[in-house]
């Protein structure tokens, strides 16, 4: 494994430990506030606007995860038609969709930041920029992924065992210098 294939493992298992502890901490703290609210009439508040707060960064991190892996939704079933030559085409289009939006995502981020900033949560208090800037770590990793990609494709780089995971065939071997298999 190449040593940006390394990188690349380290990044993502810790991405995958960061989405694993805000799951677990959504958990802890639900589970705490019902036990409070039903056992002994009373609650955390604390615990009811942070596990909300978990779940909008749960869910942009592991936007990235899903991007990387091809995880979105997509038209495979037209892409399967198509030939090698229409396949990268597509490829190269949806990626370059994609960075579009990551970069429109990254920049609304930065244009609200200042609103963002000012405001502060109803209960724990903290800059409302702690939970939307979650966006600057999704707009920016998208779009890396996405112009990644794009290089790949225009250098002639692109894998049969790439390919095959973007059109949604995942019988063939996995041959490029990925550190793990897609996971469905």
């Amino acid at each position: 494994m190449s040593r940006i294939g390394r990188i690349e493992a380290h990044v993502v298992r810790l991405t995958e430990f960061v989405l694993v502890a805000l799951l677990a901490g959504m958990v802890a703290m639900v589970f705490t506030n019902v036990v409070l609210r039903y056992g002994f009439n009373s609650g955390i508040n604390f615990s009811e606007e942070m596990s909300r707060y978990f779940f909008v960064w749960l869910t942009f991190i592991g936007a990235v995860l899903a991007f990387r892996e091809h995880g979105h939704i997509g038209v495979e079933t037209f892409v399967r038609l198509l030939g090698p030559k229409g396949r990268l085409v597509c490829l190269a289009l949806s990626n370059a969709i994609i960075l579009l939006c990551a970069v429109i995502m990254f920049w609304g981020t930065w244009m609200q930041h200042a609103i963002n900033a000012s405001m502060s949560a109803a209960v724990v208090g903290i800059s409302m920029i702690w939970v939307y800037g979650v966006t600057y770590f999704t707009g920016a990793a998208i779009g890396l992924i996405a112009v990644i990609r794009l290089v790949r494709v225009v250098t002639g780089r692109v894998s049969e065992a790439e390919m095959a995971q973007f059109t949604g065939e995942y019988d063939l071997p996995d041959t490029s210098d990925t550190p793990e298999e897609p996971r469905r």
